[in-house]
């Protein structure tokens, strides 16, 4: 067939694996709504045939109890899959999904006799854009007989040679991600050859930054990940820098690893995490004085030893997906910003400003993060150990702008939208920079943020606040 025009894009389409897998159980609906609202274009589905003739969207052959997908009926399948919290939809309703959000489809297809009901849900529920692959050759010739619209895909093992294993493919589907730069194999003869037989080339699957960098600069259909927001980075290239309260704290549990680097690899610039202080001196990352709402722990954290710690759950509270989470180091975090080339809003809770200091220095990160905390005592003594520190400072704590900027000499001063925006030029002009605080994810709060023109925007909603600049764009 002629590749449509949208299998040559600008950029690699993102391509949720399963969905958006590494934050919700894979195949589910939320997994593939949380796909949506990571900027995935297009939603990676395994599809199976129960014995009473339902589509579902589930990869394995066999649930966990052991009994084959092809022999149970659905209802069985749904009542074993909702136990275990990860409930089996129907394909029928990930297409309406899909329909409704814009989505476009890669359909794997794992059981033949699904082929043709999955052609007929595709055109039914009008998805203009889907990629259909099958490890089974007839269903390839189903596809021809039945005049399918969509391309059709073939996933290259690793040591296969493309062009042999994938002739008479629209889509050569590379699963060559094991490999230790999979980049250097996309070279421009592979491209060319590609091109010059009518073909293109889809990449499976990569969740590494430094090879999502290159690989994202070839001209690719498509690459999977469990991370599609990794591909197209929703958060580079807004105008003005987009600060992540407590991390993607909508995606994952606030305050963890999961939600920091959610946000990281989404391409956003800044990650915001409260510091506390453990009772052997550690320093971690947890919002609230006490660790009932997060964990399941309980009492103070200041009177809590790491190891302690480190053995609580701090993701089950948020999602099931999410158990065994751990609470966070500092260290920890500082190595994902140095993994993601990312910067840190530090806001001291229980944490004194010292050893903090001391670990940001550690780590080479003096110019990446700056600080603040509700105890201006702490400000004051960072400042006078720090003198290079960059401090941000609340203008609502000030009864001018004038005191603002001369209390702690800040580099950056935070205002809400209440605040109104009369106060930015002379803030700049000063040489500090303009902070938004606006944690509402409503249209009209995050279009006042877009109006306002801050330097750095503080946000509970990131990828909601990306969507509404791209609408915008």
């Amino acid at each position: 067939m002629t590749l449509p025009d949208w299998t040559r894009p600008q950029q690699p389409l993102a391509i949720a694996h399963r969905g958006a897998s590494a934050y919700a159980p894979d195949n589910t609906l939320r997994a593939f709504r949380l796909a949506h609202d990571l900027g995935a274009d297009m939603w990676e589905v395994d599809i199976r045939l129960t014995r009473d003739g339902q589509i579902i969207a589930f990869h394995d052959k066999i649930l966990p109890d052991g009994r084959k997908i092809k022999d149970t009926d659905y209802a069985d399948i749904l009542s074993a899959t909702t136990q275990a919290a990860r409930p089996c939809p129907l394909l029928d309703d990930v297409l309406a999904e899909a329909a409704r959000l814009g989505a476009a489809i890669y359909a794997d297809i794992k059981d033949t006799d699904a082929t043709l009901p999955t052609l007929e849900m595709l055109r039914r529920h009008r998805i203009d854009r889907a990629i259909l692959g099958a490890f089974d050759p007839r269903a390839a010739q189903m596809l021809d007989t039945a005049q399918s619209p969509y391309p059709r895909s073939v996933l290259v093992p690793l040591g296969a040679e493309p062009f042999a294993y994938a002739a008479g493919a629209d889509v050569i589907h590379l699963c060559w991600e094991r490999m230790d730069r999979p980049q250097d194999t996309l070279t421009d003869a592979l491209f060319d050859r590609a091109f010059a037989n009518g073909q293109c080339i889809a990449l499976w699957h990569e969740e590494d930054p430094a090879r999502m960098a290159a690989l994202r600069t070839r001209p690719v259909v498509g690459i999977c990940s469990d991370r599609p927001e990794l591909v197209n980075q929703p958060g580079r290239g807004l105008p003005f820098r987009t600060v992540c309260h407590r991390g993607a704290n909508k995606i994952a549990p606030e305050n963890t690893l999961p939600a920091f680097e959610c946000a990281l690899a989404a391409g956003f610039d800044v990650i915001e995490c409260d510091l506390q202080q453990t009772a052997c001196g550690a320093i971690v990352v947890h919002h609230d004085p006490t660790l009932e709402r997060t964990t399941n722990g309980q009492g103070p954290i200041t009177a809590q030893r790491l190891p302690d710690l480190l053995g609580l759950d701090a993701g089950r509270w948020f999602d099931a997906h999410f158990t065994g989470t751990q609470i966070p180091t500092l260290t920890q975090v500082f190595d994902l910003l140095h993994r993601y080339d990312g910067h840190a809003y530090l806001e001291l809770k229980s944490a004194p400003p010292a050893p903090v200091w001391d670990a940001v220095c550690a780590a080479g990160l003096q110019k990446r993060v700056f600080f603040w905390s509700f105890d201006r005592d702490a400000l004051k003594t960072l400042r006078a150990i720090a003198p290079s520190a960059r401090i941000m400072a609340r203008r609502q704590d000030y009864d001018t702008l004038d005191q603002t900027l001369s209390d702690l000499s800040p580099q950056i001063v935070e205002f809400t939208l209440p605040e109104g925006t009369g106060d930015y030029a002379a803030t700049r002009a000063a040489g500090a920079q303009v902070m938004l605080a606006a944690m509402a994810g409503d249209d009209a709060t995050l279009d006042a943020v877009i109006a306002a023109a801050p330097d750095l925007a503080n946000v509970d909603h990131p990828f909601a606040l990306a969507r509404r600049l791209r609408r915008d764009g």
